[in-house]
């Protein structure tokens, strides 16, 4: 039987100190919770809890890679800039 196909997603994550982390995960959901139980990444650790801020879908697995690799290269205020135009209504988006 294949595996079920996933969709590639990019996502921001707002840590506790107020950083924000970037990543690409097939599973966001599994990332989110490996994240939140200071198994998802040495940053994201020691800066628990974390919320998800800023989602995006990506074609697949190079493409999301792509996208997050630009996304790390953007200055802070340029990432803050992009959080503040995305929906408001993601789940677990609070204030900023």
């Amino acid at each position: 039987m294949p595996r079920p196909r996933r969709s590639w997603s990019v996502y921001i994550l707002r840590c506790r100190d107020g950083s924000l982390y970037t990543g690409a995960t097939n599973d966001l959901a599994r990332r989110l919770d490996r994240h939140a139980t200071g198994k998802g990444s040495r940053y994201t650790r020691s800066r628990l809890p974390v919320r998800l801020v800023y989602e995006e879908h990506a074609r697949n697995r190079g493409a999301a890679l792509r996208r997050e690799a630009a996304l790390k290269r953007l200055t802070r205020a340029e990432k803050v800039a992009l959080v503040a135009s995305y929906p408001a209504g993601l789940p677990g988006r609070g204030s900023h």
